[in-house]
Formats: structure tokens, sequence, C-alpha cells
């Protein structure tokens, strides 16, 4: 089954909304088995919605629409269907009731007109009822392509395609199994990586795909398999994982899409029962906010200091002011002492510390834009390493922050 996701919006088009239906949509056909062919974001204009309708039509076998459902004017999804199915608006008495319900109890004022169109559906349509707002969902079909118009408002148009959209596919339509597993890497780059892998990726079957998912620090590689078979493709891509770790296993840190580096570190500090700190200069509290991303870390996280001013590292870190004259605020001495004062102030068992320059300008260094210092203070002493991380300082943040929770992994490790 192949399906189109079609957002309808100016709002989107103008960038003041971000999309996020569409990925939740698309993320719940797949767990099913429906492929998203592709996705579009269109005008509140019905000739825009006509054409959009009419080009997609037999192209895919499903056309799933959101937006365009509301009680004002510029809301002209239902009327579009009337024209393209050649059809006429009704009242639907189920819809009117629960509409009706719903502004008298909960909003405690008597219904209006505008209110009461929202219980007008096309007379052809199958109506998919909106437990949870006004606007009902409409399922129509037009030679080979079903069309599924939903609420714009996300948690309404969650709930009809978890409730009733996902549970109709199912039921009724017959589709090919998908399986994704998730193979999440640290420390070296795509082009690497794919250097690494290539003679194995050269020998995948015919039904697995692989897709590179680059970001600051990682690489994600995703295997996609496709057939009628569950258990066939569950066997080969467990096999093709095993192989993959025979090749890679030293970047390798999990095997899920949720398992990231701090939900791994996270497990291992838990694991090992040992206690985390931070000190943050050019990180500027990043690493902090993956740490804190993750439920249940109040266990072994136990503070950070963002010591981005030098002195902040003297007063609240302990840092020498000779240690900084001697070589300066940017070098391995400095993180060292930090990662070491916050372990001491903490009182933990490991602490991170990152100072560097992240750019634009050099400020109180004479290292170049991009250069990190990284620090790990552990139960046995206290390492450090040198990063020229290049530039945009965004990337150069988020590089640190990755390269600070992959160092603290490799020392946890050691101690296991």
């Amino acid at each position: 089954m192949k399906a189109a996701i079609v957002t309808i919006g100016d709002e989107i088009l103008i960038g003041q909304i971000v999309d996020t239906n569409s990925g939740f949509i698309a993320k719940a056909l797949d767990k099913i088995g429906v492929q998203t062919h592709e996705m579009l974001s269109i005008s509140d204009d019905k000739q825009h919605i006509l054409s959009t309708f009419s080009k997609l039509q037999n192209k895919v076998d499903l056309v799933l629409i959101t937006g365009g459902l509301g009680p004002t004017k510029d809301d002209i999804t239902k009327k579009t269907f009337c024209e393209y199915f050649d059809d006429t608006l009704i009242e639907n008495r189920e819809v009117l009731a629960h509409v009706t319900h719903l502004i008298e109890n909960f909003f405690k004022r008597p219904i209006n007109q505008m209110n009461r169109d929202q219980a007008l559906v096309p007379s052809k349509c199958q109506v998919l009822f909106n437990k949870v707002g006004t606007a009902p969902g409409m399922w129509m079909q037009k030679e080979n392509t079903i069309y599924v118009s939903l609420p714009g408002v996300p948690y309404e148009m969650k709930y009809l395609v978890e409730e009733v959209i996902v549970p109709k596919l199912v039921t009724e339509y017959k589709r090919p199994y998908i399986l994704h597993k998730t193979i999440l890497t640290y420390g070296q780059g795509e082009s690497l990586v794919a250097e690494r892998i290539e003679a194995w990726e050269n020998n995948l079957p015919s039904f697995i795909k692989l897709a590179y998912l680059p970001a600051p620090g990682r690489v994600r590689l995703r295997l996609t398999a496709r057939g009628e078979n569950a258990q066939i493709l569950e066997d080969e891509i467990a096999r093709q994982v095993q192989a993959l770790s025979q090749i890679i296993g030293d970047i390798i840190v999990g095997y899920d899409e949720n398992e990231t580096l701090e939900v791994v570190v996270g497990k291992l500090l838990n694991k090992a029962n040992k206690t985390l700190a931070l000190a943050e200069s050019c990180t500027g509290g990043k690493i902090s906010e993956l740490v804190t991303s993750v439920a249940g870390s109040s266990s072994y996280f136990k503070g950070s200091v963002v010591s981005y001013a030098t002195e902040t590292k003297i007063k609240i870190l302990g840092v020498l002011p000779e240690m900084i004259e001697t070589h300066s605020v940017v070098s391995a001495a400095v993180a060292e002492q930090m990662a070491l004062g916050a372990q001491k102030l903490f009182q933990t068992d490991y602490a991170i510390a990152t100072t560097g320059n992240a750019g634009p300008t050099a400020g109180e260094t004479n290292e170049k834009v991009g250069t990190v210092y990284i620090a790990i203070a552990t139960p046995n002493g206290c390492i450090s390493e040198k990063f020229e991380l290049g530039e945009p300082r965004e990337k150069v943040i988020n590089r640190a922050s990755n390269k600070g929770l992959e160092m603290l992994q490799k020392e946890i490790l050691k101690n296991i």
C-alpha cells in the first residue's frame, strides 16, 4: 500500500507553524506496513487542493489530508471534497449531537450556526467520529484511491489515526511487513563509517535497504526490510546486525531508535551505581540538557556548573589563576581542573568538563575557532583530549557535547 500525506494551511507555508502531523502519520503508517510515497504542504486554495487530489489519484492507494476542517470561512476542505467527488453537504445527526454536547457542557454557551456547520459532511462519505473535537474525519474513495480528511489540530488528528484509521487499515487491507532496525554509532563521520562497511553493505539482500542518518558526532544506520514473511525478515535483520557488529562494534553504542548515547551512558551509570557531574564552558549547558532529557537521570546526575566566564571557573570550580595564565583558559590543564573541581563540588564518581572556542571569534585564547578540550574525572584520575571541531558555532557545541559523553562511556566501561 502506498500513501501520500497532504497538509493544508497557509500558516505552514509561511513558517508560522511547523508541520508535525505528517511525521506522526508517516510513523503510524510505517508500523502497519503502509509506505509513505510523498508528503505535500499546500495552500488553503480550492484549485490547489483539487489539482493535488487529481494528481495523486491512482498514483497512490491512500491520501491522508490534515487541515481545513474548522468552522471559519478559510477552512474549505469539506466544500472542496464535495466538488471533487460531485457531492453535497448534509447534516450528520450524531456529529451534531456531539458538537452540541461539547459546546454547551464544556464551553457553557449555546451552540451557534458556525458550530452547527461542523456537523455538515459530504453525503457519500464515511464519517470518522471524532470524540475529542468538533471536526469529524471523512473517508471517501474515487477509483483506486482512498481519500481521508482529518482535522489539523494535532491531538484530534492523532486520536483519529490511532483509534480509527490504523485499525481500519489493518482489518480491511492486506499490507506487507516492514521492519526497521537502527544501529547507533558515535565517534566517526558518515564517509568513514561507509568506507568501513562497504563490503557488508554491497552484500545486503535485495529486500533490505540501508540508510545513513548523520548528525554532529554520530551516525545512525537504519536497516529496513520489507516482505510477506515477518519471521524471515526478523531473522535476516538479526543476522545482518550481528555481522555489522563484527565490523564496527568499536563505535556502536546502541541498537534502538531511542537508545541515544545519553541513554546508554545513563544505563551504564545506574548499572555501576555511579554518579555524574558536569562543568561546561563552551558547550553552555548542552550536555546537561542531553543528560537530563533521559527519564530517571536524577538517580545518577547530581548537578552542573556552566562556568562560561573565567571568573566562574576560578571561584566556583577552583581553577588556579596561574594555571589559566600559563596555559590559557582553553587548554587541557584547565579542562582537567574544571572536571576535578566539579567532581569535588558535587561529590560524584565522574565529571565531564568542556572548555574551548566555539566561535565566531577567538575570545580569551589564541586557539583557533573550533578547538575544544574535554576532560573526564574518574574514580582513578583525570584524562583529557583535544579536538578540532571546525565551524560553525552550533556544530562545535553539538559535536563537543557528544564527544564528552562518548569519552565518559569509554571510561565507565573500563571500570565495569
